[in-house]
């Protein structure tokens, strides 16, 4: 072929490229500490991977994990370095003066995750970087090494107040970061706050996704907005979970697969862990990156 040739093939090669349609990537957070992070043994699955059994031992999980167990976890789990971006907020909202924890990018964010302490807990719980296995220290440098915004905010109650207060949180930093992924997790009773969120038509239409971590169902959701919109949802429990038996969550997942077949939904059951031990050990990463991996 001549050179001529050669240039027009190129240079015709080049147009066409110019007219191929340009692909969406999904976003998905780069490793953090993954090894330390990681599921421990699967001991069975099915729904294609959907529902999966850990072996979960307290011994091992937290006694050998913390140097003082369930207080402080060992150093090697944990980095400080996201302490120079986190900041205590006081919001001012038609609400009145809102109050949460913030730690990363609070304009153009990738990614907002919020959680959503139960009864008893408050914003420190949720970016208390030694308990629980320093898994909160773990989602706060995934957002920030993401340049992603990590929430932990305090609310009046579960009910309707309490939501909308986190509602008007999530709606202030959205203002800053429009094209934000959006993860509501929820704790204990704070899952209340999650399902409610659900049926914000606001809220969910913003929505990438909600964990449960050792929490509970509500029938309400079917009704939802977010439901509508195939918003993933997933669930995390103990066997041995006393406040919320793990029983009624994985009918509840079953109810979700059976009344919206396709939906997408994922249960972790963790082989004799108690009420707090979806919050220790579910792996922010490997969730998230599922459900950033379905959004639209």
């Amino acid at each position: 072929m001549s050179g001529g040739r050669r240039l027009a093939k190129a240079a015709s090669l080049t147009a066409a490229l110019l007219f191929i349609p340009s692909v969406a990537w999904a976003l998905q957070l780069a490793p953090y500490k993954d090894a330390l992070f990681a599921y421990p043994t699967e001991l069975s699955s099915r729904d294609d991977g959907d529902y999966r059994v850990f072996d979960y031992r307290e011994y091992r999980d937290i006694n050998q994990r913390d140097s003082i167990p369930e207080r402080r976890v060992d150093d090697q789990y944990v980095s400080l370095r996201v302490r120079r971006v986190q900041q205590d907020m006081a919001l001012d909202t038609p609400l009145g003066t809102l109050r949460a924890v913030a730690v990363g990018a609070q304009k153009g964010a990738s990614v907002i995750t919020v959680y959503l302490h139960g009864q008893g807990g408050s914003r420190s719980q949720g970016v208390d970087d030694f308990t629980f296995g320093g898994n909160f220290n773990r989602i706060k440098n995934l957002m920030v090494d993401n340049g992603g915004l990590y929430l932990s905010p305090d609310f009046s109650d579960f009910g309707d107040k309490g939501a909308s207060e986190v509602a008007a949180i999530i709606e202030h930093y959205l203002e800053g970061s429009p094209n934000a992924a959006l993860f509501v997790a929820c704790g204990s009773m704070g899952g209340h706050i999650c399902w409610k969120l659900a049926e914000d038509k606001k809220i969910a239409s913003k929505l990438s996704g909600l964990l449960l971590l050792g929490s509970m169902w509500d029938e309400d959701f079917f009704k939802s907005p977010a439901l509508k919109r195939k918003v993933p949802v997933f669930f995390a429990q103990g066997s041995h979970d006393k406040v919320f038996p793990v029983e009624r969550q994985e009918a509840f997942f079953e109810e979700i697969r059976k009344r919206a077949p396709g939906y997408p939904t994922r249960f972790a059951r963790f082989e004799t862990g108690t009420h707090g031990t979806p919050i220790r050990m579910t792996d922010w990463r490997q969730v998230l990156n599922w459900m950033l991996s379905l959004r639209k």
